[in-house]
């Protein structure tokens, strides 16, 4: 179900839209549809009162926790069961953030990826986003929401870009901390501009070589690096907000002298922070992440050379919580 469909059935029972705007707070941020002042029973309709009980019911089922995996650096990984049985992942990550999923599975088939391997499933709609958010608040606080889960966002614009103008709206997010992920694909650039809510953006980038990037991310839009980098770069400027640049670190693939070269003929002068992610491994894909020397040393360089740069480390590295890895584990676990 859309969120456009949750505040049609308000309205068919009767919400104006002050009542809608109160209920769906009351769902996004745990709230009491009661305040000190009033009561919601004193001036809600009739038939929206008799009807809230089922429309939150529905709401609850929407998502629900299958398993939940806790790692050593304060994150928590998700394992979300749908309405459908399906199930998606998210991340409870440290300083109050949350990772979402926006498919089940995904097309674009990057090869260092478990979510690309079974291919796209189905999209999550609008409400199915949100209500991983309203699932990780239950737990603890989330005041930042980046769409860096399972599926290319790009590829469910409309039901992703419908969820972030709700979490920025209603549900009380600041809107540079909602971060839209992805590989680069030029409905992005045409759409988020004109946004009520205007994400941050988040660019897979992992290489600044043509040919090196088609192979690593075989069925994005075939946009070169730097035609990728410009387009962050007017976004950011018109929006106020950095760009950040995701790049798995690959040994031997992407860690090389020759990359260092080519991200600081990129990002030179650029509004941008470099986001350096050691690989997390996952089975059977022949890849393998650099030491983590190899990693600072690359991070010391891109700073000498005046690149904004952060070593990250991928949440869940010790419950083996890649991306797509404990869905994996489930479905193998019931075949």
């Amino acid at each position: 179900m859309r969120l456009s469909q949750l505040r049609q059935r308000l309205r068919d029972l009767g919400a104006a839209p002050c009542h809608e705007g109160r209920v769906l707070r009351a769902w996004l941020q745990g709230r009491s549809l009661d305040t000190k002042r009033r009561r919601a029973a004193d001036y809600f309709p009739l038939a929206l009162r008799d009807g809230l009980p089922g429309f939150f019911d529905e709401l609850q089922g929407l998502a629900r926790v299958h398993s939940e995996h806790p790692g050593e650096d304060g994150s928590a990984r998700l394992l979300v069961q749908l309405a459908d049985g399906q199930t998606v992942e998210s991340v409870l990550l440290p300083k109050d953030g949350l990772c979402v999923s926006t498919q089940v599975g995904c097309a674009v088939g990057c090869v260092f990826c478990m979510t690309g391997r079974a291919g796209l499933l189905r999209q999550l709609t609008s409400a199915e986003i949100v209500a991983q958010v309203v699932l990780a608040r239950s737990r603890r606080a989330v005041k930042k929401v980046v769409f860096m889960g399972m599926g290319e966002p790009a590829h469910n614009l409309d039901n992703v870009l419908e969820a972030i103008e709700l979490l920025g709206t209603e549900g009380g997010i600041g809107h540079k901390n909602l971060v839209f992920s992805t590989v680069g694909d030029r409905r992005v650039f045409e759409r988020l501009p004109h946004e009520t809510v205007k994400p941050a953006l988040a660019l897979s980038l992992h290489t600044t070589d043509p040919a090196l990037r088609r192979r690593l991310l075989p069925r994005a839009p075939d946009i070169a690096p730097d035609e990728l980098v410009e387009l962050g770069e007017a976004y950011a400027r018109r929006t106020g907000y950095p760009v950040q640049y995701q790049w798995t670190l690959l040994e031997g693939i992407n860690d090389t002298d020759a990359e260092l070269e080519g991200i600081t003929r990129l990002l030179s002068g650029k509004y941008a922070v470099m986001n350096l992610i050691p690989y997390n491994p996952t089975e059977g894909d022949g890849f393998r992440r650099p030491s983590w020397e190899r990693a600072a040393e690359m991070a010391r360089s891109l700073h000498r050379r005046r690149i904004l740069t952060k070593l990250r480390h991928s949440a869940g590295q010790d419950v083996e919580g890649g991306c797509g890895q404990l869905r994996a584990r489930a479905l193998g676990a019931a075949a």
